[in-house]
């Protein structure tokens, strides 16, 4: 794979990724109550399938971070491993809800109702969401491969997701805002990282064309 197929795989799956994730978000508060079946088991099925974009995308950055400077391949590699961790734990929070609304023979709120998602969504999300943001910010910084706001913006998520991480002594409200599963432990860091993940994405798909000639150019002069 060389650096522009790198670049527009990466910059691709960031966008469908944060695309299904911009989706999935406000279904969480269609409904006051315990939503019905139909809208959880939606939801979650494009949550999975973000998540499952999610992994080509941490899997291609990773390349791209070899292609485009070996020396730190070690950050893409951190960067690889705590997304894949972080995308894990999601979908097994995401199996267990799917699992408690299918048995159900009523309504139920599974941000509620099962409770060992409480802190899979929270604290240990926002931990590896924080290693996996401060990493990508590193390599970019190092590497140059992006703009430099694609490794500010990277920094301060890292720092705000870290600062969700005692949501756990917070209770198990959702409509309160930092609670373990609280609307901002959960939905807004969601949302935060899915506009992230678009507004990369794009940068990375636009550096694609802007390299590609630049290969073109040296290839021809050898």
């Amino acid at each position: 794979m060389n650096e522009t197929i790198a670049r527009r795989l990466t910059g691709i799956a960031g966008i469908s990724a944060a695309a299904a994730l911009i989706v999935e978000v406000p279904l969480y508060f269609l409904y006051s109550g315990p939503p019905p079946a139909s809208n959880v088991l939606a939801r979650l099925l494009i949550g999975i399938l973000a998540l499952g974009v999610l992994v080509i995308f941490v899997t291609a950055f990773r390349e791209l971070v070899k292609r485009v400077s070996p020396q730190y391949e070690w950050a893409g590699t951190l960067a690889f491993a705590s997304g894949l961790v972080y995308a894990t734990i999601t979908l097994v929070s995401s199996g267990l809800e799917a699992g408690a609304v299918i048995a159900a023979d009523h309504p139920v709120d599974p941000t509620i109702t099962v409770n060992g998602t409480y802190i899979l969504y929270g604290t240990i999300s926002r931990m590896m969401l924080g290693i996996f943001l401060a990493s990508v910010g590193f390599a970019i910084s190092r590497t140059r491969l992006l703009p430099p706001w694609t490794c500010f913006s990277a920094y301060a998520l890292a720092a705000i997701n870290v600062a969700f991480m005692p949501s756990l002594f917070f209770g198990n409200d959702p409509a309160h805002f930092y609670a373990a599963n609280g609307w901002g432990t959960t939905a807004l860091m969601g949302a935060l990282l899915s506009y992230w993940l678009l507004a990369l994405g794009v940068s990375v798909v636009r550096s694609a064309s802007r390299v590609a000639p630049a290969t073109a150019t040296a290839a021809r002069g050898h």
